[in-house]
């Protein structure tokens, strides 16, 4: 049975330009997207947080500006039945992520506070990209791989074509101007050979090697059915 490791932010805000909090966590339809493709296509995950903290999920990603009504339905109806697993996490630091098949990784902006600074998070990501093993990040989650920067020899990121949440998404989001730091732009500055939908809020989803990512919340089906196409 193919085995997936979920590394969900624990951060329950994000710490903007002015030190103030902007109340955030995991983008609902991000987790439980991927987690119900995974499940039927009959894979077993184990979810993960830092500090093994039960997962704060995003107020706004319940919005009804979220999404369409009946997407948004299944969405809270789904996250409604994991809460048994969201309640009691495994903690990240105790992981062996050797042992999964697959490292996946949702965002939401709670990335932006914890996971792109985490040690344990980092020496994972380091780990599967020395050993060409899967990993996929998710909207803001690609702000994990910021953690490797000072590997031994450098981000193993550094040339890898990768996706995010844009800085065109993060403006007609609201955030931008308020944004201690852009993802797309921290990318760019690692060294990923950073792409993007011709226009905000499409999916897309980049493929390079063992490393897969969707860049925002509409791409969350299309990244876990690949996942699903290319590891079954």
């Amino acid at each position: 049975m193919t085995k997936v490791l979920m590394v969900v932010s624990a951060a329950d805000h994000w710490t903007l330009n002015d030190g103030t909090h902007h109340p955030t966590g995991f983008w609902a339809e991000e987790l439980v997207t991927p987690y119900s493709i995974f499940t039927d296509a009959g894979w077993d995950i184990d979810v993960a947080t830092p500090g093994g903290i039960a997962p704060t999920v995003d107020s706004a990603s319940l919005d009804e500006s979220a999404g369409d009504a009946e997407t948004l339905r299944e969405v809270k109806t789904k996250l409604d039945k994991l809460q048994p697993v969201l309640a009691e996490p495994l903690n990240l630091d105790n992981v062996e992520a050797a042992d999964y098949d697959l490292v996946f990784y949702p965002g939401g902006h709670g990335p932006m506070e914890d996971l792109a600074v985490n040690e344990t998070s980092a020496r994972i990501l380091v780990d599967r990209m020395a050993n060409n093993a899967p990993v996929a990040l998710l909207c803001h989650a690609p702000a994990a791989v910021l953690a490797t920067e000072n590997a031994p020899g450098g981000s193993p990121f550094a040339g890898r074509a990768m996706t995010g949440f844009s800085n065109d998404e993060e403006r007609a989001a609201g955030l931008a101007d308020k944004a201690p730091w852009l993802l797309e732009d921290r990318l760019v500055n690692l060294g990923v050979e950073y792409n993007k939908a011709p226009e905000p809020g499409a999916p897309y989803v980049t493929v390079d090697g063992n490393l897969y990512t969707g860049q925002n919340p509409s791409s969350s089906r299309e990244l876990a059915e690949r996942l699903v196409k290319d590891l079954a």
